[in-house]
Formats: C-alpha cells, sequence, structure tokens
C-alpha cells in the first residue's frame, strides 16, 4: 500500500510583486490532481526570520516543524544574477534536520537559462542538507507573460508532461525513504 506524501511546496523569492507566487499557484493546482498528495505551501514571508542563527526564535521553530511533516520537498526558485536567492538561503540554512534523508525537486524560472542555473547551485547545497535531489525539472524560460495572476499558464502541455515525470520520480523516492528515514543514520543522528 503506498501511503499519503505529504509535499511542501517552498517560495524560493520573497521580493514584492514576485512571479513566485504565480508559479506556486500553477504547481499546487496541478497537483491537486494527484492522490494521495497532501500539500503544504511555505512562504519564508510567514515566519518572520531572523538573519542570525538561532533555532530558539518563532519563526524558525515554526519553519523546522513544517520541514518536519513533510515527506518530500518541490522548491520554485527564480534566477537571479546566475544563482538562487538570498532569502532562499536563508531557510536552507537556519534549519538542518528536517531536510535530512528525503527528496528535493524543483520548479524553475528566470531568462534564457530558465533557472536551471539556481538549480545547479541548489543542488550542491542540498547535497550537504542530506536530500536526495530529482534529476528532472520544471523549467520557464522568459516566464514573464506565461502565467496570469491566478497562476493560469499560458501553453500549459510541456510543462504538465514534465511535471508528470518530476511527480513519478520524487513520489518515488518519498515511498522509498520514508521507512528508510527511521533506521540508522538519521534516527541516530537526531538523538
Amino acid at each position: 500500500m503506498t501511503e499519503r506524501t505529504r509535499l511542501a511546496i517552498i517560495y524560493g523569492s520573497t521580493r514584492p510583486g514576485r512571479l513566485c507566487d504565480r508559479v506556486v499557484k500553477w504547481v499546487a493546482r496541478e497537483l491537486e490532481q494527484y492522490p494521495l498528495i497532501d500539500i503544504d505551501l511555505i512562504d519564508p514571508l510567514e515566519f518572520d526570520l531572523p538573519f542570525v542563527h538561532d533555532r530558539e526564535h518563532s519563526g524558525v521553530a515554526a519553519l523546522s516543524e513544517r520541514l518536519a511533516d513533510a515527506d518530500a520537498f518541490i522548491v520554485v526558485t527564480p534566477e537571479y544574477n546566475h544563482s538562487f536567492t538570498a532569502s532562499l538561503k536563508l531557510v536552507l540554512d537556519l534549519v538542518y534536520e528536517p531536510w535530512h534523508g528525503k527528496p528535493v525537486a524543483f520548479v524553475s524560472y528566470g531568462g534564457i537559462s530558465a533557472g536551471l542555473r539556481a538549480v545547479e547551485q541548489l543542488r550542491v547545497v542540498f547535497s550537504e542538507l542530506h536530500t536526495v535531489t530529482v534529476r528532472d525539472t520544471v523549467s520557464f524560460a522568459n516566464p514573464w507573460g506565461q502565467f496570469a495572476e491566478d497562476g493560469t499558464l499560458e501553453n500549459p502541455a510541456r510543462a504538465r508532461k514534465s511535471l508528470a515525470l518530476l511527480m513519478a520520480r520524487l513520489n518515488w523516492w518519498a515511498n522509498a525513504l520514508r521507512p528508510a528515514r527511521s533506521g540508522s543514520p538519521y534516527r541516530l543522528a537526531a538523538a
């Protein structure tokens, strides 16, 4: 029997007027069609995160709890200056154990590179957090004007096909890693 997957979708931008809102809406709406997926939208703006590592801070504790509840993650990331955002790096650096032994997939957007340079750098960071990154991505080159305010995507066929492959693999990893996390070495590291 396959268990329900608790999937956290993480906003990779905190800029005012961010396109990230529209892309997240599209992803979340598309994933409503997937059985056995429970979605949690994690927006860094909700947590009033400090710029220093403080595990006792209420925002860090709340973020840590939400990440710990997830079985898998999709990071929706823009590419700024050939990399990912400082706000996303802050989210990754403030919390450590809740990432361990879980799969991460990416939906990216940006100029001609479609955010893929940000994704490549994120893979290195997530490897240090003991995650498994899914090779397949959904990426949008020059996305401005492709998404309506409500997240509706113009010409979604290619993106839906990419998302289906990403989800098949992400869900497989989530189901494979769930029982593995209860054993050594991650349980021992948390104790």
